[in-house]
């Protein structure tokens, strides 16, 4: 099997740096008229700045207010708002959802996507890979794209002004990297791009691990109170570099498995991503028999940031057995990179694993509840 790394063409971040947006997709001869697919939240933290962005490099624009879901038909009204605007390339702005979206519709199309996030709240900027769901927010399947995006620009005074929980859900979803990073080397499993992992992807996805434990409290603090310091510069790239190359070149395993189990009961749907993989990760560690030490730095961590490590953090305190077997046959449906794992997988074993992980997580609170 060979060796496959996957990366953006161009990775730009820093702060107000959409001023120069318009500048670095001509320099990569990003030309020709441009649609932004925008969250509501973008167009209103950033419209100012396109409109300056692309007069000054020349360059036609429209937007295209994201619709809230990445679901197919989502990502056929971009298309459809493309084609009337004769865009030749195509700028996601906002969360992850509406980046994959903006991703799936330039693939649908041909044409290359830059990834503008306005929240570290996920590892989606980097990849080519697109999430979709249904209409109704229930995980319906994974689209790899031929390429991943041109350009990643991030504006970290945009991310700052984002509510703080999404960065915290964006460090549940990076502290997944290492972990499933980990168990698809040791397995020699293809990853997302259908290779073997380089020993560049493993050393980033450790180094985001790293990146987390040293800095993601600082960092939650200062976003806080809309802050940029050094701290929340190294925890952005964490988010949205490291873990956007650690996951697609390494791989997947059980934690993003469950965070997909969770999606099929309804009362998590308000929850976020990074927040439902924060707790796939716990869960995964039980399923692979970790030692208690890890998990309890997980643990500690995940309290200290804010996420979630039982069912009840999740919407789901009253989830019976059976409820917690759906999520666990969900997770292991065929195709699902819980398969990754070094030994056979099955929904009895999920079952228990977050039974167990969810009264580990209850053990932890400061209360003893």
């Amino acid at each position: 099997m060979l060796s496959v790394f996957s990366s953006p063409g161009h990775y730009v971040q820093g702060r107000d740096a959409t001023a120069v947006l318009g500048a670095e997709m001509v320099r990569l001869g990003l030309t020709g008229p441009v649609l932004v697919v925008a969250a509501p939240s973008a167009g209103r933290l950033l419209g100012d700045a396109w409109s300056a962005t692309f007069k000054e490099a020349g360059t036609d624009y429209a937007v295209h207010r994201f619709g809230g879901e990445c679901s197919v038909a989502e990502t056929g009204r971009i298309k459809q708002a493309a084609v009337l605007h004769r865009a030749a390339v195509i700028v996601g702005a906002g969360g992850g959802k509406a980046l994959d979206a903006a991703r799936a519709a330039a693939h649908g199309l041909d044409l290359p996507m830059v990834s503008c996030p306005t929240t570290a709240s996920n590892d989606a900027p980097c990849s080519a890979l697109s999430v979709l769901y249904t209409e109704q927010g229930a995980f319906d399947s994974y689209l790899l794209v031929r390429r991943n995006p041109a350009l990643v620009l991030v504006d970290s005074s945009a991310v700052v002004r984002a509510p703080a929980r999404l960065f915290s859900a964006g460090m549940g979803d990076a502290l997944a990297t290492w972990f499933e990073a980990r168990t698809c080397v040791a397995g020699r499993v293809r990853n997302m791009r259908g290779g073997a992992s380089t020993a560049a992807a493993a050393a980033l996805s450790e180094l985001c691990h790293r990146t987390l434990l040293a800095d993601g409290p600082d960092a939650l603090a200062a976003v806080r109170r809309q802050l940029v310091t050094p701290a929340v510069e190294r925890l952005i790239e964490a988010n949205t570099l490291l873990s956007g190359l650690g996951f697609e070149s390494s791989g997947l395993a059980a934690a993003h498995a469950v965070h997909n189990g969770l999606t099929a009961v309804p009362q998590t749907h308000p929850y976020l991503h990074g927040e439902k993989v924060a707790f796939g990760v716990l869960t995964q560690l039980v399923l692979e028999g970790a030692a208690g030490a890890e998990i309890a730095e997980v643990l500690a961590f995940c309290r200290r940031v804010g996420l979630p490590v039982t069912l009840g953090g999740l919407g789901l305190a009253e989830a019976d057995r059976a409820v917690v077997e759906t999520i666990a046959t969900r997770a292991t449906a065929e195709g699902e990179t819980i398969h990754n794992e070094p030994f056979a997988v099955d929904p009895r074993m999920v079952a228990d694993a977050i039974e167990a992980a969810d009264a580990l997580g209850r053990a932890s609170a400061p209360t003893g509840g």
